[in-house]
């Protein structure tokens, strides 16, 4: 199955073994709960779905890479202890407890999370003296004499032996106590991904034209050519970087991410004309309005690689705008509940506030010291304030101590809390300390965010209607069209961005989409 297959399927087995009953017993007995084992190519994105899922199901993650450690940090070491028997005393060896078993501990310790995931990979790769103790662990969940604590759920990952001459074959006793998942790579599913996640525009249009390099693994007498979407997104990654710096990734560069000498020659050769398409065929001036009808006729000419790398190009920078307009509303969304709760507060009785900011704790002053009962109870506007920046600060601390944030999160929960900073530097350097004049200046700085915010939605609004003027303008209703469309409904950010949006070019587009494929679909069922 695929990547997007593969994690719902492994969100699913969580969420049922860690399904409790009336009683506070786990559904599914312990000993039920199959470790998951995925077998799949590498780079396919077996070990990344794992830092999602554990995002998403808010529970912890311990992840090791198997073949980095010795029969002694897996089983621990042993040492001598005295016991009792029939009553005589015996020297006795027992183990110090599992580093990896040790590591849930400490995770638990650190986030307060009771349940969560010990992901291993590579686990068919070991040593032959760990061997063993990796068979009791799968069939038994447990490092020597060290069992994993209940709530935590085990998934294993591993390379088929055509990929790894380290691979050793599990008997069918293993294999008979585990959730076997085989996981292939899938370019649909994986684009899904990549716009997601804001790959490099030029890494996408590629591979929208030549899918069959997407993935590819080949083995000659000089050894294995290969290119993994892991490969692919972190050249991404540099190309981004790169261009920020104001330099430019040759086919050496790609070659060091794509290790499949002709793919990597191919996409260097691509990454150069689509560069230059940007300036022959004036992209910025497309997004200010501006047509030039010979450029149209050009385009209108060109080859097939030249039409879809200068979608690709307009795609690229619709996609960015829409993200970014996304982006704003959920940091606008964010910013407002803070000011909907400083709102409450600086309206509602002094008692009342006073417990609704921190009911577990007392409010701190701008130095974080505690105050006594008789400052809270007169608190001012600026430090009702302060209190709010410090309960989404600890929020923010604690959320990503447990890594239960995104990168993506992480950039929202410090932009908020930037942003809270800064309107409450302004109340004390403007010496505002009354109670409602706080939430009045406040709500004034907050409408200058959304001003900001409003320009930025106006702007996707017209690239997007931009885009759709050079399109028609250079392909009319072809397959360029239908190309588009069907790119921004894979893409998470314009889909989510086109749910608001009044673009009426884009659902006439749509529906005329969907009702030539439900045409075709039925076509084919009548042949």
């Amino acid at each position: 199955m695929n990547i997007k297959r593969t994690k719902e399927e492994i969100k699913n087995a969580i969420e049922a073994y860690l399904k409790k009953d009336e009683y506070g017993a786990y559904e599914i007995p312990v000993i039920r709960q199959r470790p998951m084992l995925l077998l799949g190519p590498p780079g396919v994105g077996k070990t990344q779905i794992m830092e999602q899922i554990s995002r998403e199901c808010k529970i912890g993650l311990v992840a090791y890479t198997i073949t980095h450690h010795t029969r002694q940090s897996a089983i621990g070491l042993p040492f001598i202890s005295k016991k009792q028997y029939g009553g005589r005393e015996y020297a006795v060896t027992e183990y110090t407890m599992s580093e990896i078993v040790a590591s849930i501990y400490e995770k638990m310790e650190q986030t307060g999370l009771s349940e969560g995931i010990l992901f291993l990979d590579e686990i068919n790769c070991v040593s032959e003296t760990l061997a063993p103790a990796m068979l009791q662990f799968l069939q038994c969940k447990s490092f020597g004499t060290h069992k994993i604590p209940e709530g935590w759920v085990i998934v294993a990952a591993g390379n088929p032996p055509e990929y790894n001459k380290s691979v050793r074959e599990f008997d069918v006793v293993t294999m008979d106590r585990v959730k076997r998942i085989d996981v292939e790579a899938d370019f649909e599913v994986w684009k899904e991904y990549a716009y997601q996640q804001g790959l490099h525009g030029a890494v996408i249009s590629y591979l929208n034209t030549r899918k069959q390099n997407f993935y590819q693994m080949e083995t000659t007498v000089d050894g294995r050519n290969f290119a993994t979407p892991r490969g692919w997104e972190d050249l991404s990654e540099l190309i981004g970087v790169y261009e920020k710096l104001g330099k430019k990734p040759d086919r050496e560069v790609v070659a060091q991410y794509i290790q499949f000498p002709k793919i990597a020659k191919d996409f260097a050769n691509y990454l150069e004309l689509y560069d230059k398409y940007q300036t022959d065929y004036q992209l910025e001036e497309i997004f200010r309005g501006h047509l030039d009808e010979i450029l149209l006729k050009k385009i209108g000419h060109a080859s097939f690689d030249e039409r879809l790398s200068v979608l690709g190009l307009i795609l690229s920078r619709v996609n960015e705008l829409m993200k970014k307009a996304v982006q704003w509303e959920a940091y606008m969304e964010g910013l407002q509940s803070c000011l909907l709760e400083f709102k409450e507060l600086t309206q509602c009785s002094l008692e009342d506030s006073v417990g609704q900011l921190l009911p577990d704790s007392r409010m701190g002053d701008s130095n974080g010291q505690q105050l006594p009962d008789s400052r809270m109870e007169n608190s001012n506007g600026q430090q009702l304030f302060s209190g709010i920046y410090k309960k989404l600060n600890i929020d923010y601390i604690n959320m990503k101590k447990a890594e239960l944030l995104s990168r993506e999160e992480d950039k929202q929960y410090q932009r908020i809390l930037h942003t809270l900073e800064r309107f409450g530097q302004t109340l004390k350097l403007e010496g505002i300390q009354e109670r409602q004049r706080s939430f009045v200046r406040v709500k004034e700085l907050f409408a200058l965010e959304n001003e900001a915010y409003e320009r930025q939605q106006n702007q996707s609004s017209e690239a997007l209607e931009y885009a759709f003027d050079f399109l028609e303008g250079a392909f009319g209703t072809g397959q360029e069209m239908v190309m588009f469309i069907t790119e921004l409904n894979s893409n998470y950010y314009s889909v989510k961005f086109l749910e608001g949006s009044g673009c009426e070019r884009y659902y006439q587009y749509n529906q005329e989409l969907f009702f030539d494929e439900k045409r075709r679909k039925l076509l084919e069922r009548l042949s």
